[in-house]
């Protein structure tokens, strides 16, 4: 499906559902009874992405258990199952608010993120995204980004923001590679977001891009065509702006015809490490971007890699860092702002926005992290190797 048919469907249920939960909406929105602040959010716990909800949850869990056994704020967390689909993400928003969600996680993808964001507005509940990462989810226009939603906000890299850095760290290594080709997905608004991003800033930095190969749902399971075109270009890099699924069947169909370029990506390329059934040892030197690193020595980020493994006896990836992060940035905007959990939603919807549009925030994900009043956030990624089936912080 096109990205304008799948904007058309998907804004059709957003726009359904928002009218049958106004309909039921009453003075301001729901405050707490039960002493806690609640935290909503929805994503992929069943399906291929499962890998990333399952991550935000479990680290979200955490996040919630450490601040109330601090004492004083105090969180109650529901987080529904969406299955990366923007028609049951509107459903879990229904049921969250039903619960009487006050603050929210939004979704952990894109595409359920922008069918969603615009009821957190008309709703006026604050929502932050650790992983939603495209700009349809905090402008009404991501095409013409004038029009912030203005209570909708990310943890993580805008998908521009992904492709320039993409664009930057080549530019700044060319010993990865100097002739790239680009394996894009061209009806998902996160792969083609991040690569026409990447193609401007390219044309800026001098890249030579030699091949740009695409593909959509109805061709996502061969991708020799597309690496023969990218070998006979002479391309010694492929970038992949894309998910670790398909990435998984590039990176094996490559090995089997013997072409062995740079492998390069983003963010969704975490958490190809633990997807089953994939042989790891082919994804040794793929290099990506990502604002967290497992392997990474601060203390920090040695404790919780430490309780999730202890808890979930895995290693955390970007996504569960930035729902830790999601949740401690709540909480320090809260208690700033003196939130309480008989506030209205609507109430801490604002505390909500004047804190994160004017704080500073330190995490796992980036120290002084800041956001724009559009709801963007502002850190520095970080590079990252798969070495010996593990990633490893290249400047580690």
């Amino acid at each position: 499906m096109k990205n304008k048919e799948m904007c058309k469907r998907v804004m059709s249920a957003a726009v359904a559902a928002s009218l049958a939960l106004t309909l039921c909406a009453c003075g301001g929105g729901a405050k707490s009874s039960s002493g806690a602040i609640k935290i909503g959010g929805s994503g992929p716990l069943t399906g291929p992405a499962a890998v990333y909800g399952n991550a935000v949850k479990n680290a979200a869990e955490i996040a919630v258990e450490e601040v109330n056994a601090k004492g004083g704020l105090q969180f109650e967390l529901d987080f529904e199952d969406d299955a990366h689909d923007a028609e049951k993400a509107v459903s879990a928003y229904g049921v969250l608010k039903d619960w009487g969600m006050q603050v929210s996680l939004a979704t952990v993808t894109s595409a359920p993120g922008a069918a969603v964001a615009p009821m957190y507005r008309d709703d006026h509940i604050f929502g932050i995204t650790p992983s939603g990462s495209s700009l349809a989810i905090i402008y009404e226009d991501p095409d013409n980004a004038t029009n912030p939603y203005g209570n909708v906000y990310q943890m993580c890299f805008t998908d521009p923001n992904q492709g320039v850095a993409s664009a930057d760290y080549l530019a700044e290594h060319p010993d990865l590679g100097t002739s790239i080709a680009v394996i894009y997905k061209n009806d998902d608004n996160y792969s083609s977001g991040i690569f026409t991003k990447f193609k401007s800033e390219a044309g800026v930095k001098g890249l030579n891009i030699v091949y740009e190969g695409t593909f959509d749902d109805s061709n996502a399971s061969d991708f020799t065509v597309q690496l023969k075109k990218a070998q006979d270009a002479g391309a010694d890099l492929v970038f992949l702006p894309i998910y670790y699924d398909p990435a998984s069947l590039i990176l094996t169909q490559a090995n089997q015809m013997g072409y062995a370029p740079t492998f390069f990506g983003v963010d969704g390329m975490d958490g190809i490490l633990t997807l089953e059934g994939f042989d790891t040892s082919l994804a040794e030197g793929v290099y990506l971007l990502t604002p967290f690193s497992a392997d990474a020595t601060d203390d920090l980020t040695k404790n919780f890699t430490a309780k999730y493994k202890e808890k979930f006896g895995d290693v955390p990836n970007q996504f569960a860092a930035d729902a830790y992060d999601c949740i401690y940035a709540i909480a320090q905007a809260c208690e700033a702002a003196g939130v309480t959990a008989d506030m209205k939603s609507n109430e801490v919807c604002d505390a909500m926005v004047k804190q994160f549009s004017s704080m500073t925030f330190n995490g796992l994900t980036g120290q002084n992290v800041k956001w724009s009043t559009s709801g963007e956030v502002s850190k520095s990624p970080k590079a990252v190797v798969i070495k010996n089936g593990v990633y490893v912080g290249v400047e580690n």
